[in-house]
């Protein structure tokens, strides 16, 4: 359906969990946050039938996000009843990639089409420093045995932080040259514990100066419903892409909204506005009536954020919010 500002949504982000099995630094406080209570999380039941629903509002998009989504137990068996869903197109996942080696191929047999990695260092003591305790190899075995299972596209998630990795964004660009993989790199938000690190912000435009590519070309034909801007670089296997939420931001093209865990759907990922379909869920509403909340949600998504002018410090940090 369309939103107030004539912008087609077709796109929702759906958090399965808060928890995690990472602690990146930019994304939970040092104390770590408290998990939400397994009473307030909502069912996989209830999960399918809020697709089922959206999907008459014309939603065909499904991105199985967390927390870190491979964490939760009965993921495979809730994502082959997702994939089978009249009027879902494309069902996707992001995770950590920690859990990857083991679970790629099961992933591509229950009907995830593509897969989204987050990784933002190869440097193992630099990883294992900023995931307070994570393993780099894990997470690059995951992102080769993904390729190894069909998974199609799959792209490489690098959040670029000033101090961190910028200079490791060479690197990066090896990859996508040598491997059919798709490397986005995205410019720091300052959401939740993320907004202490403003400083460390690196523009797309620098970005692609510490790239070294003397000209971009943008290319077509990477598949996604997302808005990074892709190039492919002659001689590359993979691809390079940039997502400028705040340098130049994309609201006047955002197609998603985002169901958190605990059933709050999150029309702007920078907005604290949420409705309640748990409640809804829970009182036994009808069918309709949750089709009206979902329509009204839409309906009143912001024009666009505001994150250029303040961080966003509302309850909620960005692992459960579900990026």
């Amino acid at each position: 359906m369309q939103d107030q500002f004539q912008r087609q949504i077709d796109y929702l982000r759906i958090s399965v969990t808060d928890r995690c099995n990472l602690r990146c630094k930019y994304c939970m406080p040092v104390e770590g946050v408290q998990w939400m209570p397994h009473e307030s999380i909502l069912t996989f039941e209830e999960i399918l039938r809020l697709m089922k629903i959206s999907t008459q509002l014309g939603f065909r998009r499904f991105r199985i996000t967390g927390g870190e989504p491979l964490v939760r137990k009965g993921i495979l068996s809730f994502l082959r009843e997702g994939a089978l869903l009249p009027g879902v197109e494309d069902l996707m996942l992001t995770t950590n990639g920690m859990l990857l080696p083991e679970m790629a191929f099961d992933l591509k047999a229950a009907g995830v089409q593509r897969i989204n990695i987050s990784l933002d260092t190869m440097d193992p003591e630099k990883f294992k420093d900023n995931t307070r305790g994570g393993d780099v190899s894990r997470v690059i075995q995951g992102i080769f045995r993904s390729l190894e299972a069909g998974l199609n596209p799959v792209k490489i998630n690098v959040v670029v932080i000033r101090g961190f990795n910028e200079a490791e964004l060479p690197s990066f660009l090896a990859l996508a040259k040598q491997y059919p993989l798709h490397i986005r790199f995205i410019e720091l938000m300052p959401i939740g514990i993320s907004s202490e690190h403003r400083n460390d912000f690196v523009p797309i435009k620098e970005m692609k100066e510490l790239l070294g590519i003397q000209e971009y070309v943008p290319t077509l034909g990477i598949r996604g419903g997302g808005p990074a801007e892709y190039f492919r670089p002659s001689g590359f296997k993979g691809s390079i892409g940039f997502i400028s939420a705040m340098s130049r931001h994309f609201c006047d093209k955002c197609n998603r909204v985002r169901l958190t865990a605990d059933g709050k759907l999150r029309p702007c990922l920078h907005s604290k506005h949420e409705v309640n379909l748990r409640e809804a869920l829970r009182n036994q509403s009808s069918d309709s009536d949750i089709l009206e909340l979902f329509a009204q949600a839409v309906w009143h998504k912001p024009a666009e954020h505001h994150m250029n002018d303040e961080a966003l410090q509302g309850l909620r940090v960005m692992s459960q919010i579900g990026g």
